[in-house]
């Protein structure tokens, strides 16, 4: 998932936490939200704030056992929420799924597009064809299929929140060097939302771009663990000394902040956490 933000300038010392408006002053009462990579980290996240809400959830990830916890766990909160097992790099599941969400659950009002893959990570001679259309295939095509198959009744409603996960090294793509295909996919991502937002001006369906922060999760871990000698000594030390200094953000801070800017009404914005008010 995207929940493991690489971008930018170091800093030192514990990361600031972030403030954000009072989640329990935003009514999604009835609406049903749909939450990809939901199993973990800051999708897993999204969904408890969402539900807090009062909305309905879609629970979408690869890991089918993950879901069922998810999914276990708001139910004992007393939220209505569904689990959809679903390999976002199977563009004919993708294509499908909307359809299959709205027959089951009805229209849906909020989609967070969140899964997403970092790797491969390394030396960009040395990627193959499906390395890259894998990257592609998560991080900015299954978002716009997601999204194309929502749009009809988000507009026929008047509403609708849209918001795509990103990372803050879309501003800074020097700070992920060996990471050619997560640092371009994810840009197309922004590139999309952004004029995606444009054409639906004015229908009441806005559409926005999450920058997460550095937050610690499996992301962050699994670069961490990598062989410093493909993606690089500096990138692996790098991590780990988020990590040892307290740098990260825990995933509910994220998504807080994420969902405490859903009933703005503005549209086209690249949200970062460090920004949230």
């Amino acid at each position: 998932m995207p929940d493991g933000d690489s971008a930018a300038p170091v800093r030192t010392g514990p990361a600031p936490t972030p403030t954000f408006m009072d989640t329990s002053e935003l009514d999604l009462t009835g609406r049903l939200a749909v939450v990809t990579g939901a199993g973990r980290g800051i999708g897993r996240a999204v969904a408890v704030e969402l539900a807090r809400a009062g909305a309905r959830l879609a629970l979408v990830a690869r890991s089918a056992d993950q879901l069922a916890e998810v999914r276990d766990e708001l139910a004992a909160a007393g939220a209505v929420a569904e689990a959809y097992s679903a390999d976002l790099a199977d563009i004919a599941t993708v294509a499908e799924l909307g359809a299959r969400i709205e027959r089951d659950l009805g229209p849906a009002g909020v989609l967070i597009n969140n899964a997403g893959v970092v790797g491969p990570i390394g030396p960009t001679d040395r990627l193959s064809v499906a390395d890259v259309e894998q990257s592609f295939r998560v991080n900015a095509i299954a978002p716009m299929l997601l999204t194309a198959a929502f749009l009809e009744s988000m507009r026929k409603a008047g509403w609708g929140r849209i918001v795509n996960v990103s990372t803050g090294v879309v501003a800074h793509p020097t700070a992920l060097a060996r990471g050619n295909t997560y640092v371009a996919a994810k840009s197309a991502l922004e590139a999309h939302s952004l004029n995606l937002a444009a054409e639906l001006a004015g229908t009441g369906v806005t559409v926005s771009v999450y920058r997460p922060g550095r937050v610690d999760t499996a992301m962050q871990g699994w670069i961490r663990d990598q062989d410093p000698d493909t993606v690089g000594g500096g990138l692996v030390e790098r991590f780990a000394e988020w990590h040892r200094s307290g740098e990260l953000i825990t995933p509910a801070h994220s998504a807080r902040a994420l969902v405490s800017r859903l009933g703005d009404t503005e549209t086209g914005r690249i949200l970062d956490v460090a920004d949230a008010a």
